[in-house]
């Protein structure tokens, strides 16, 4: 393998008074570096510490990050992934010790810090079987009910719950209306809501909601529609964003205020990168519309296999709505292979887009589902994937992902109320995003997905601690 000699990170600090303050306490002292290296089977390994010396102005030769704690961005809303159908049923599958170690894992003390929790009104396609809430044709909602959550999601909802606490931040997204009120009458592939059922749809929410809170569950808030672009063999649902507009502006807002839920916060599109400007500009350009809604959602899918993503849509569509925040809503790799589950590129696919949707302004951010099973399921259409854990039922094993572990250098160390702060990178090499916690740390996670090595310094200001970044690595550095 070739070695690249290279010589520092940078994090350079614009000295207010504030900053000087900061570093002068700091100044000589170390910082903390954990690190997952694929070439050596490292996991979030605590490679101790490194120490502060005199460095002088960084050359143009040298790769470097610089990052400016005077320049504060986006705060951080919380990481996490989606507890759905499948992820809940393969839960109770497993022996109860293994449980606990899932639980801990995501939400313990010593796990990835997960705060948020998504999951889904009405089946999705990582159900076992295709369901609703209510009975064919009850307009009125009389015969609603959530027993069918009750055997396996909820009960694994308030596990998390209880193991996170107060930064607890749950919200849910439908895939599909019941059937009959489609226009194709049916769940799957796509159709759309007809128009006589927009205030019964808009009532099921708030039906939701009280079922839900009703058992203890608070919940945050809620997406209008999973992917109102794809026409799924699926659950799905057609929205032009006009179409999502007026729903939200006519029924669904109005409905949530009315019933005490203003407070609840509602993200459009929930879809892919490729069209979140259009839909945010659209859908948000009616002011009437853009008071209900408090966030824009969006997933990966529209180019994942790809590194040249549309991320700048993103910082594009937060210049226009700053008031709104980005939410990334869902991503996972498809194509479940269990022989690939230990591929490193499977974090390293996470890391990418987790760095750069941060450094675009992303707020929340959440996976898809945090368990599956050998197969890459339960799933009722076949639509396997990869999971950050994936638990063998039939053996009782759990295998740990590199996606698990390049979540966790952001999500374990990175605190709800964070604030990211201005950084940027002169290397493509090194991909490096910045946060500073509400203790004043300031945590850079740093990436190299390339199959050199990278011998660096972390630089502050005239000082620099030596670091190396290995080939198909993940590091965070906590200062």
């Amino acid at each position: 393998m070739k070695r690249l000699v290279v010589s520092c990170f940078v994090v350079g600090m614009a000295f207010n008074a504030n900053a000087q303050n900061y570093w002068k306490k700091n100044a000589g002292k170390t910082a903390k570096v954990y690190l997952t290296n694929s070439n050596t089977n490292e996991k979030m390994v605590d490679k101790g510490a490194v120490k502060f010396e005199k460095l002088d102005q960084p050359k143009e030769t040298d790769a470097c990050i610089f990052v400016d704690p005077d320049f504060k961005y986006q705060k951080l809303i919380g990481i996490g992934g989606a507890i759905t159908d499948a992820s809940a049923e393969t839960f109770y599958k497993m022996p109860k010790n293994k449980q606990k170690e899932i639980l801990d894992a995501y939400y313990g003390k010593n796990g990835l810090g997960y705060t948020v929790v998504r999951t889904s009104m009405n089946s999705c396609d990582f159900s076992s079987d295709s369901y609703t809430y209510v009975q064919d044709n009850d307009t009125s909602l009389k015969t609603f009910n959530v027993a069918h959550d009750e055997k396996y999601k909820i009960p694994l909802i308030k596990e998390a719950q209880k193991a996170i606490g107060k930064d607890f931040t749950f919200y849910f997204s439908p895939w599909s209306p019941p059937a009959w009120m489609k226009s194709n009458k049916s769940l799957y592939k796509g159709g759309r809501l007809e128009n006589q059922y927009y205030q019964p749809w808009a009532d099921y929410y708030v039906k939701f909601i009280k079922e839900y809170e009703k058992r203890g569950i608070n919940i945050w808030g809620l997406t209008v529609q999973n992917e109102p672009m794809a026409t799924q063999s699926w659950e799905s649902c057609i929205y032009t964003a006009q179409e999502e507009g007026e729903f939200l502006k006519n029924n669904l807002g109005p409905t949530l205020w009315k019933n005490g839920y203003k407070d609840k916060k509602v993200m459009i599109w929930d879809h892919n990168r490729d069209l979140i400007y259009q839909r945010a500009t659209t859908t948000l350009g009616d002011p009437e519309t853009a008071k209900y809604a408090s966030g824009i959602g969006y997933h990966w899918y529209e180019t994942w296999n790809n590194k040249t993503q549309l991320f700048d849509n993103l910082a594009e569509t937060q210049r226009a709505f700053p008031e709104k925040f980005l939410a990334f809503t869902e991503g996972c790799k498809e194509q479940f292979d269990l022989s690939k589950i230990y591929d490193v590129k499977l974090g390293e696919l996470y890391g990418r887009n987790m760095i750069n949707d941060f450094n675009k302004g992303t707020a929340l951010w959440t996976d898809w589902n945090v368990l599956l099973d050998e197969t890459g399921g339960p799933n009722h259409v076949g639509n396997f994937c990869f999971a950050p854990i994936i638990a063998d039922t039939k053996t009782g094993e759990i295998h740990y992902t590199y996606e698990y572990y390049y979540v966790g250098h952001v999500s374990k160390f990175i605190k709800p109320n964070a604030q990211r702060i201005g950084s940027s990178s002169n290397r493509v090499a090194l991909t490096s995003t910045t946060f500073m916690n509400e203790n004043g740390q300031l945590v850079t996670v740093i990436m190299n997905d390339t199959d050199n090595d990278i011998d660096a310094n972390l630089w502050i200001e005239g000082m620099a601690a030596k670091l190396a970044a290995p080939a198909h690595s993940i590091q965070t550095v906590i200062l």
